[in-house]
């Protein structure tokens, strides 16, 4: 296993970086992406566990734009980290060594546990590629592929959950259908080694820069769509403790409950007025 897995990526945070890339984040969250954001003051005092649902290819804006918000309201002070796919550190080693100066660590349980018991607020976005990546007929929905890592932790360590969602994201590319099944059965075939190599669990088929169409997760720049991200209300579960954190029907009822609140909470804001005017 590489450094990263066993905690180089915890070390790497560099708050002198992240107030150099400020500026730059501005002028894309201001120019570029025209980001309307809401509910920041229904973040509580203390550690939460962030639960996102991403959009718009690996670029991910609307992630970013939610960090640069975190970083303009809290400063450097308030520590958070972010876990990032594995893929990433694999196949993006030099994105990767300057995301982690920003605070991403590679997502992993050892590397969430680690970073939850040093005291800091973790970002964790359970769907994945599978989520950034899913069809643009999919934009509107919560994806979290039945993933429920982030459930476990939430109830070991007593942290409230604070459900991040946007809309406009996921036009900075259109996502035409997701060919993972298929090009599964051709590697089968000795074809498509090299993506297979590394898991990527989805193999998009998309349109957007620079590479006009698209085969598989590559990096993409993101087209400057306006965005609206929110922060909604943080959830708060009747039982916590390892004791809960094993058991399947309770965290199988938590899970359930954060992707319907989420999901309710993203057809708000699909359906509100005052974000629909710039589509």
């Amino acid at each position: 296993m590489d450094k990263n897995f066993f905690g180089w990526s915890l070390t790497q945070r560099d708050p002198d970086t992240i107030k150099q890339l400020m500026p730059f984040w501005e002028f894309l969250y201001k120019y570029y992406f025209r980001v309307q954001t809401s509910g920041w003051e229904n973040i509580p005092d203390g550690q939460v566990l962030l639960v996102g649902s991403h959009n718009g290819g690996i670029a991910a804006p609307d992630m970013v734009m939610m960090m640069y918000d975190w970083f303009r309201r809290f400063g450097t002070e308030r520590l958070a980290y972010g876990l990032m796919h594995p893929i990433a550190w694999t196949a993006y080693q030099g994105v990767t060594s300057m995301a982690a100066k920003t605070g991403a660590i590679r997502a992993n349980p050892n590397m969430a546990i680690k970073a939850i018991e040093s005291g800091a607020s973790v970002l964790v976005y359970p769907g994945g590629a599978e989520d950034v990546f899913r069809p643009y007929t999919e934009r509107n929905k919560i994806k979290f592929v039945g993933r429920k890592g982030f459930i476990k932790l939430a109830l070991r360590y007593s942290l409230p959950i604070v459900p991040l969602i946007s809309k406009g994201a996921h036009e900075s590319i259109f996502v035409i259908a997701d060919l993972y099944e298929d090009v599964k059965k051709l590697h089968k075939q000795g074809l498509f080694p090299w993506i297979f190599d590394l898991d990527p669990k989805t193999f998009p088929i998309y349109l957007g820069l620079p590479w006009g169409l698209a085969l598989g997760p590559l990096p993409n720049i993101p087209l400057p769509v306006p965005m609206t991200t929110r922060v909604c209300k943080p959830i708060y579960f009747d039982n916590y403790g390892v004791e809960a954190s094993f058991d399947r029907a309770y965290v199988q009822k938590c899970f359930d409950r954060v992707v319907n609140q989420m999901q309710q909470e993203l057809d708000i804001l699909y359906l509100d007025k005052r974000t629909a005017k710039n589509w």
